[in-house]
């Protein structure tokens, strides 16, 4: 790996991985679904200029369309919303670690819809593997309300909808002439539409316009959601997407340091061994040595 590329993806690890923790701050202030819809809007106020200035081509038909708004449902509205509700319960580097499991959920439902006509022994070996990492980070037998707690759902919940997302971007969106940051900017923007429809129905309570709080939705929306689509994007024309893939196995440690230096969160052996098990359970599914 080039030493550019070793720089660029450690700082999109670091953006990706402390989105966990601008989360947790920013639900100090703000309702889940306010604080997906800043999220939302400021992330497209990044991107949409970049396609303006870069002409790059939008979407015409309106089954491009529609694929779009399906899939900004389960890569940016649904996700981003749940895990922003299941970090009012859980701690920001469990979020994070139940992240990693999102690469087992694509396989499972690629395999599901027959997206991917079949699985080797070593890849099954990944899945079950990966999946028993998960069971020890939640650590269900420790658990007082129940075998999984609400927001180890929700979190596992959102993992799983970017697992739909990318079977259903690579089946509907991808190859079709449209560039990567053309195809998120239009999904962020179609995401805001999903979050804006229920908050004008149902409203939204006051917010605490806390100085943490703002700006920790601030920085998840213009940095960890805006910046980071562009600084992927280039990673991927630049290296590849085998390269890109790796920031996988580091968000789990960024989400785990910050939780612990600027959380305090404590973090159980029986979790850092879970993720540990869980990231070696993807290596084997994607075939990584």
């Amino acid at each position: 790996m080039r030493r550019v590329a070793v720089v660029r993806v450690g700082m999109l690890a670091l953006i990706w991985g402390s989105n966990f923790l601008w989360i947790k701050l920013a639900v100090r202030g703000f309702s889940p679904a306010e604080v997906t819809f800043i999220r939302l809007v400021l992330g497209a106020a990044v991107l949409v200029p970049i396609v303006a200035v870069r002409h790059d081509e939008l979407p015409k038909s309106a089954v491009q369309w529609a694929h779009l708004t399906v899939a900004a449902l389960f890569a940016n509205a649904a996700p981003y919303l749940l895990f922003a509700i299941g970090e009012q319960h859980v701690a920001s580097s469990t979020a994070g670690m139940l992240n990693t499991t999102t690469p087992l959920w694509t396989i499972l439902i690629a395999l599901a819809v027959r997206h991917q006509k079949a699985t080797s022994l070593r890849q099954t070996t990944g899945i079950i593997l990966g999946f028993g990492g998960a069971v020890l980070i939640f650590a269900p037998w420790q658990s007082q309300s129940g075998l999984v707690s609400a927001g180890t759902i929700e979190c596992l919940a959102a993992a799983a909808s970017y697992g739909i997302s990318y079977v259903y971007m690579d089946r509907y969106l991808a190859r079709r002439g449209l560039s990567a940051v053309a195809l998120s900017a239009c999904q962020l923007l179609s995401a805001a539409i999903w979050l804006a429809l229920p908050l004008g129905i149902a409203g939204a309570p006051a917010p605490r316009w806390g100085t943490v709080a703002v700006i920790s939705v601030l920085v998840l929306g213009l940095i960890g959601t805006g910046a980071a689509y562009v600084l992927n994007y280039q990673i991927i024309t630049s290296d590849g997407a085998t390269v890109a893939s790796t920031v996988t196995y580091l968000l789990p440690v960024v989400a785990i340091i910050l939780g612990v230096v600027i959380l305090s969160e404590h973090i159980a052996p029986a979790a850092i061994a879970g993720t540990a098990v869980v990231l070696g359970g993807v290596a084997l599914a994607r075939g990584r040595n």
